[in-house]
């Protein structure tokens, strides 16, 4: 490994750590000739895999796709950047998982929508509307209705009487 100091090429590793739940290691390095230390991070790669995409055409797999439709759909929310790693980690084990050389973006998605639901429940909404093109609001119910409620039972939505509020007249009693 090349110091980034002096760019000389004999480091030594000083110490290796896992991380990302065991799916990543980082090294502690110094250099041999200037001292300098500095951390180096090794993940698993996905080698070898084509993604089927909707109108047949192939590609190879791209990390930087995931991560980027990842981002999108986590913006502005409370997640750090170890956990989004950690997720990002978690979608390529479970693609790598299925031990085929082929997977089609729908089954991406499908595990992408799997973890983020568990995740973050309106990163999951947000990726959902675009991987599924909701066209309208009533998409988005029915999308919804798969979350459980607080309580642990599945959401009974009342279409429109939900939040509306009775008339005056027959809240208050005259006397």
């Amino acid at each position: 490994m090349r110091c980034p100091a002096c760019h000389n090429i004999d480091t030594k590793v000083t110490d290796s750590r896992l991380v990302n739940e065991g799916v990543a290691v980082r090294r502690r390095r110094e250099c041999l000739q200037c001292g300098f230390r500095f951390s180096t991070y090794e993940e698993v790669e996905i080698l070898n895999l084509t993604v089927v995409k909707r109108d047949g055409r192939r590609e190879p797999y791209s990390r930087e796709k995931l991560e980027a439709g990842l981002k999108k759909a986590l913006e502005k929310r409370p997640i750090t950047h170890d956990s989004f790693k950690r997720l990002v980690n978690i979608v390529e084990r479970d693609i790598q998982l299925r031990g085929r050389n082929e997977i089609t973006s729908e089954q991406i998605g499908e595990i992408v929508m799997k973890r983020l639901k568990r995740a973050d429940p309106v990163a999951y909404i947000r990726f959902a509307s675009v991987y599924r093109s909701f066209t309208d609001a009533e998409s988005f119910w029915e999308e919804l209705k798969s979350f459980p409620a607080p309580g642990g039972t599945p959401r009974q939505w009342r279409g429109g009487q939900r939040g509306r509020r009775r008339s005056n007249k027959s809240r208050f009693k005259k006397s």
